[in-house]
């Protein structure tokens, strides 16, 4: 049936219209306030309004009615009207009405309308589903971002209200066995009883969808978490008659929760597609944060045991070399007669025992450095020095050693010399472990060959296995060679030569024996000394051992500072901060001009760094931790501010970094 809504005061056109639309209803007014209370509560389909009315302004009412969803038939009598109010009307009929064409304009206005309603609905259910993929978009970028599991359902929850606009929902996740979560969202408050009853819903849903529960859930044992936006009103059983929408959220066929939410106004099916899609698009965030979590949970454990080994590597190495020192003392003093004469046997025997037991020693030292690297507590005493005397010292105290067979150690420095900031002792038992590798691989009678000149990274040639070592490396390096004509390693070997407790295998290195760990020791310390060292070699041709250290500049030297004191901060408990302040030379040398702001302390580990006009001061800080950092960045901030007649409008770019953790840039201008 179609309602009509006649605006006249003629009796003559009303009787007409009624007498047309006689099976339908027809409300005829012509009282202002009448129309408009009409349009609101009666919502005709059909507004007819008489062209010839008295006491009515046409042109206000129609742009008014214009604006509800009805069709408005405007009647053209005896008085003219200009397009103000033409304009507004969607059909016309002029008198005398025929009643014939009445019928058939408005049968006509009526399928029209229709059709508009049916596109205006379309267009709605279009943007709405527009609405919605914009929502699963966004939560689907929110969702990659994150890896904590809280975060993770609280965004799929945001998507889900946004989406559908829930009345309540309730999420049931485990944060572990022992800490399972219902998190309630809900647009009113809820009363005590109806919180009862969805604690007991979520247990039973819990309990219907496994066959056999994981984790005994009780009432007692269910912590909640409610989010409630509005408190005026209260929700209580009957949000339990709205209509409902529940999904379980699994993850590789593993329950691990799940989500139902209610809605007074019913959903529909494009509804319950977009609360799926939503649901399933958490599962694989969910499951890379499981899988995050016990990645973690494994690194720790292998921390612990990496930690318990390398404790006790080092008890039980001291515990070892005590009685070993009195034993080569004992063995010292029989070989030097003081015990008494002995016959040629017995000294045979007791060198054979001082040999052993020398070598002994240096299995125990080395399992002691490759325990004290791997924990950060090796110490190191870095200085300006040469290469030239450290190369001298090994070749002349292993001379002896390659003179027991045949060999000759040649040393040749290429071109000038440089100074380097490293640890002397450190170089020493680098190129000492080298040379005493070469000499136990080379036949008799051979030649081992010690070169040392300065390089560019550019110009580094290696095999690719060490591809990862090299490419970080930077600017110019002092290059030292320990060349040998021995047995040679094959290339597939050669990633391998520098991994703990290896030895390439055949028959000459099983002869030669040894722990295996020199090699990986020298890997340690040249990174300690932000080096490199890596090997090249021919199969029965020989082999070439490398290592690069800086050639001293003042960010060389920064840089082992740096890690001398993280190593002492490391071994004392506490930590150390690396502070970098970045902005114009003039601001930078005004802030280290200021008294009580960058003390001694500070500046005597600095270095400062100019690049395109702007100039870097990074400073070490002893026992610099978070807070530290904080309030020095707040003292250059409020000296900044409070002095701009110094500093002016600039730009300040402060960050720190803490055990190798960088914290967040902040800027002040």
């Amino acid at each position: 049936m179609t309602k009509f809504l006649l605006i006249s005061e003629d009796s003559e056109k009303e009787k007409v219209i009624k007498e047309v639309f006689s099976s339908d209803e027809v409300i005829s007014t012509n009282d202002e306030t009448m129309i408009f209370d009409a349009l609101k509560v009666e919502e005709p389909d059909i507004v007819i309004i008489d062209g010839d009315i008295q006491g009515i302004d046409l042109k206000p009412l129609c742009r008014k009615i214009k604006q509800y969803p009805v069709v408005i038939l405007l009647i053209l009598g005896e008085i003219p009207h200009n397009k103000d109010v033409t304009h507004n009307a969607n059909l016309f009929i002029k008198t005398p009405i025929d009643k014939k064409l009445l019928s058939a304009t408005i049968d006509s206005a009526l399928k029209t309308r229709q059709s508009l309603l049916k596109m205006a609905r379309s267009n709605q259910e279009l943007a709405r589903s527009l609405y919605q993929l914009n929502v699963l978009y966004n939560t689907s970028s929110q969702l990659a971002g994150s890896l904590d599991k809280d975060k993770l359902i609280k965004i799929m929850i945001e998507g889900i209200e946004k989406s559908l606009n829930f009345d309540l929902s309730c999420t049931l996740m485990f944060r572990s066995e022992r800490e399972p979560v219902l998190i309630i969202n809900s647009v009113n408050k809820i009363s005590d009883r109806l919180l009862e009853a969805l604690k007991l819903r979520a247990i039973l849903s819990y309990k219907s969808i496994l066959s056999d529960p994981p984790y005994d859930i009780k009432i007692g044992n269910l912590k909640i978490e409610k989010n409630i936006k509005h408190n005026i009103d209260e929700y209580d059983f009957s949000v339990l008659r709205y209509d409902n929408m529940f999904s379980p959220i699994m993850l590789n066929d593993e329950f691990f929760g799940f989500t139902e939410i209610y809605r007074e106004k019913p959903f529909t099916t494009e509804d319950a597609t977009c609360f799926q899609t939503l649901v399933q698009q958490v599962t694989i965030p969910l499951q890379s944060a499981s899988f995050t979590q016990e990645l973690k949970a494994t690194n720790r454990k292998l921390q612990k045991l990496e930690r318990l080994k390398s404790e006790f590597i080092s008890i039980v190495s001291h515990e070892l070399r005590t009685p070993l020192t009195a034993i080569k003392n004992a063995m010292d003093i029989i070989l030097s007669g003081k015990a008494g004469e002995m016959t040629e046997n017995i000294e045979k025997f007791v060198s054979m025992g001082k040999r052993n037991a020398t070598r002994l020693s240096g299995i125990i030292n080395d399992l002691l450095d490759i325990s004290k690297i791997e924990a950060g507590k090796m110490d190191f005493k870095f200085e300006l020095t040469h290469i030239e005397p450290v190369i001298e010292y090994v070749k002349t105290n292993l001379t002896e050693v390659a003179k027991e067979k045949n060999l000759i150690i040649k040393y040749e420095p290429i071109g000038d010399s440089v100074e380097i900031y490293a640890d002397t002792n450190r170089l020493e038992q680098v190129l000492t472990n080298l040379v005493s590798n070469a000499i136990k691989f080379t036949p008799s009678a051979g030649q081992i060959e010690i070169t040392s000149k300065v390089v560019n990274a550019r110009e580094l040639q290696y095999d690719h296995c060490f591809e990862e070592d090299i490419k970080k490396l930077q600017g110019n390096y002092l290059q030292v060679c320990v060349e040998d004509h021995g047995i040679g390693i094959e290339r597939k070997d050669l990633n391998h030569v520098f991994d703990k407790f290896a030895q390439i295998e055949n028959s000459l290195s099983r002869k030669v024996g040894g722990t295996g760990l020199g090699l990986p020791i020298a890997r340690q310390l040249m990174e300690s000394h932000n080096g490199a060292i890596w090997c090249d070699s021919e199969v029965n041709k020989g082999s070439r051992f490398y290592f690069v250290i800086p050639v001293a500049n003042d960010k060389s030297n920064f840089n082992m500072i740096k890690k001398q004191l993280i190593q002492k901060a490391r071994s004392s408990g506490t930590t150390a901060a690396v502070i970098k302040i970045k902005s114009t030379d003039e601001i930078i040398d005004s802030l280290m001009k200021e008294e009580n702001l960058l003390n001694k302390t500070y500046m005597s580990n600095s270095l400062i760094e100019k690049e395109n006009g702007l100039t870097t001061l990074s400073m070490i800080v002893m026992d610099g931790d978070k807070p530290s950092c904080e309030f020095l960045k707040k003292k250059i901030d409020t000296l900044v501010s409070q002095n701009e007649n110094r500093y002016g409008k600039c730009d300040i770019m402060f960050s720190y970094e803490i055990e190798g953790e960088v914290h967040e840039k902040d800027s002040y201008s």
